[in-house]
């Protein structure tokens, strides 16, 4: 059955060229229509940053990933091409019978990981599947981090003579997705018949994993980044508001690591490297971060550590 095996990464997606980002964010939304104010705002972030090399990377840790494992590693998309649904349908063509799905978001969310499943098992009728909930706490996860982030907290300290604050990041999910459960198959579940969304204890606790295995950093904050525009509360505390706060109690250095993305795109090279920087600079703080995982070794042997896990699952099933 090793040839009927694969590994299936899946991953958000992002529009190749400005002209796709209104199908791609009505993807996003499931058809609801976005104030045109809001499309021409992400058109115009994409259009700073050139385009989103999201997808690229992606392909690029599937190959690693590939090359690592020595058998096939496919990639879908839940909002771009390539889409899960035609790549299990390549999967099928390619005589794929069984898979260990890894969603390259680690911390469990119903808002990502959750719709990542549905999309997944939409699609996959038929197929064998280990889904993997979530990854948060990963030993080789929080080490990929805690490399690239001593790669600038080390030098920064040093240059400042003390300690600098470091500022973890994740993305901010809509508040009534983390209140209310909508199961695939059936109406929503009431929020006291249902268990806590998991996904900002997640959070929080890979960046605490991070943080302990960094020398000196003991002085660490947490926010959620790129709330949406589309109305309606998002979780915070958001990066604005902790910057401001961190301002008026005098620090005046800090380094910002996101931990609930693997690799550059939209939210980092736009919303931390513009945002954020501008709004850092206009309080007069110094920010700097730490160079994304995209395809750092420790992450694919993460990767690679979760696959052979899921694959001695798949092998009991």
């Amino acid at each position: 059955m090793a040839d009927r095996t694969a590994i299936l990464l899946l991953a958000h997606g992002t529009p190749d060229a400005l002209d796709e980002i209104p199908e791609y964010l009505r993807n996003i939304t499931g058809g609801r229509p976005l104030p045109e104010a809001v499309v021409e705002e992400i058109r115009h972030r994409y259009s700073l940053i050139g385009r989103s090399p999201l997808t690229a990377l992606t392909l690029e840790q599937g190959r690693l990933l590939a090359d690592e494992l020595g058998m096939p590693v496919y990639v879908g998309m839940r909002n771009w091409k390539p889409y899960i649904r035609d790549v299990v349908a390549q999967m099928r063509e390619d005589g794929i019978e069984r898979l260990v799905a890894i969603c390259l978001a680690p911390q469990n969310s119903r808002t990502s990981v959750g719709l990542y499943r549905k999309a997944l098992l939409n699609a996959a009728d038929g197929l064998k599947i280990e889904f993997i909930e979530g990854w948060a706490d990963h030993p080789l996860l929080a080490d990929a981090f805690a490399e690239r982030l001593r790669a600038v907290y080390d030098p920064f300290s040093s240059a400042v003579g003390a300690p600098v604050p470091v500022l973890f990041t994740a993305h901010s999910v809509p508040c009534r997705t983390i209140q209310t459960v909508v199961p695939a198959d059936g109406p929503p579940v009431s929020p006291a018949a249902q268990d806590p969304d998991p996904y900002a204890v997640e959070a929080k606790r890979t960046a605490g994993s991070v943080a302990d295995r960094v020398p000196g950093v003991s002085n660490w904050y947490f926010a959620f980044q790129s709330q949406g525009m589309s109305g309606g509360p998002w979780i915070g505390p958001t990066v604005e508001d902790t910057l401001t706060a961190l301002h008026n109690e005098g620090v005046l250095k800090l380094v910002i690591q996101p931990i609930g993305f693997l690799c550059d795109h939209v939210e980092i090279l736009y919303d931390i490297d513009i945002g954020f920087q501008e709004f850092a600079k206009n309080l007069g703080l110094e920010l700097r971060r730490p160079e994304s995982l995209n395809a750092s070794p420790l992450l694919i042997a993460a990767l690679a550590d979760i696959s052979r896990k899921g694959l001695a699952r798949l092998e009991k099933q």
